[in-house]
């Protein structure tokens, strides 16, 4: 049976994968490579308590831009020795308080000052 010109089975052509060859790689397989990778970039985090909310003895942190904020809450939580049940209500530039999905780099990108992301945190809900 005759094989159609072209296809993949024709003798003397060889397949390859996005990737390999480079010349057939789509924009969108790139695109998708390029989001793959983690930034390694870091933003500069400040934390600063409110209310009745224990102070930190070190409050600068380098924390990676790629994280989601639900990140820097459980890294808050472990630097306070607070458990999963204990109340802690985090605040952006004492305004707002961010969803845990956020990321990092999107908060630091809009709401930085100074260089640094201000992260405000207490025991009790202070704002909004």
């Amino acid at each position: 049976m005759a094989q159609a010109p072209g296809s993949p089975d024709e003798p003397g052509r060889q397949m390859s994968l996005p990737g390999e060859g480079g010349e057939g790689v789509s924009p969108a397989i790139q695109a998708l490579e390029t989001y793959k990778k983690k930034d390694p970039s870091k933003v500069i985090v400040r934390f600063k308590a409110v209310g009745n909310a224990p102070i930190m003895k070190q409050n600068f942190y380098k924390i990676t831009a790629a994280n989601r904020f639900q990140a820097v809450i459980q890294f808050l939580r472990k630097e306070l020795a607070w458990k999963a049940g204990d109340p802690l209500f985090t605040y952006i530039n004492l305004a707002f308080s961010p969803a845990p999905d956020d990321t990092v780099s999107n908060l630091y990108k809009s709401f930085a000052t100074d260089g640094h992301l201000i992260v405000n945190y207490s025991t009790t809900a202070a704002w909004g």
